[in-house]
C-alpha cells in the first residue's frame, strides 16, 4: 500500500490540511489493539491459505511478516503514523514496507467491518479478564473492610 493511501481519497486531487489529518485519524487509540488486528490477521489468513483463495506460499510470505511485526510490536519497536489513519492502514503499510504488495492480498475476502470487529471483540475479550480480576480484588477490599467494621456504628438515613 502507498503511504498516504487514503481508502476515500479517489475524487480529491489536493491533499488534507494536517489539521484535518489529525482530526480524523483514529491511531492515536486503536494502536492499543495493534496484537488483536495482527493475531486476526494471523488467523485469516490462515484460512485464506489452507482454503487455496490464495497460495499456499502467498499465505507463508504473509504469515511471516505478520508474525515479525508481531514480535517488533511486543518489544515496543513498531511506530505508527496519522496519516495511515487507523490500526489496520498502519498494520497494512508496515506489512507492506515489509513484504512488498503480496500484503495487499491479507484484505481477501474479508471486509474493513469485519476487522474491526475482530479487533474490537478480541481486545475486550481481553480486557474482560482484567475487568473481571480487578472487580474480585474490589469486592475482597469491600469484604475486608466489613469483617473489621462489623461494630462501628453508622446512622442510617432515608432521605438526603
Amino acid at each position: 500500500m502507498a503511504e498516504n493511501y487514503k481508502l476515500w481519497g479517489g475524487r480529491f486531487e489536493a491533499s488534507l490540511e494536517k489539521w484535518v489529518e489529525e482530526f480524523g485519524a483514529s491511531i492515536s487509540f486503536d494502536q492499543k489493539m495493534a496484537e488483536q488486528d495482527l493475531t486476526g490477521s494471523l488467523a485469516h489468513v490462515t484460512m485464506l491459505g489452507e482454503t487455496g483463495i490464495i497460495s499456499k506460499v502467498e499465505a507463508q510470505q504473509i504469515k511471516s511478516g505478520l508474525e515479525d511485526l508481531l514480535i517488533d510490536y511486543k518489544n515496543g519497536q513498531l511506530t505508527f503514523d496519522v496519516t495511515n489513519e487507523d490500526i489496520h492502514m498502519n498494520i497494512e503499510a508496515l506489512l507492506t514496507a515489509k513484504i512488498g504488495p503480496v500484503a495487499g492480498k491479507l484484505h481477501t475476502a474479508r471486509s474493513r467491518n469485519d476487522q474491526v470487529a475482530t479487533d474490537m471483540h478480541l481486545y475486550l475479550k481481553m480486557k474482560l479478564g482484567e475487568v473481571l480480576a480487578k472487580l474480585s480484588n474490589l469486592r475482597q477490599v469491600l469484604v475486608d473492610l466489613a469483617e473489621k467494621h462489623v461494630e462501628t456504628l453508622m446512622p442510617g438515613y432515608t432521605h438526603l
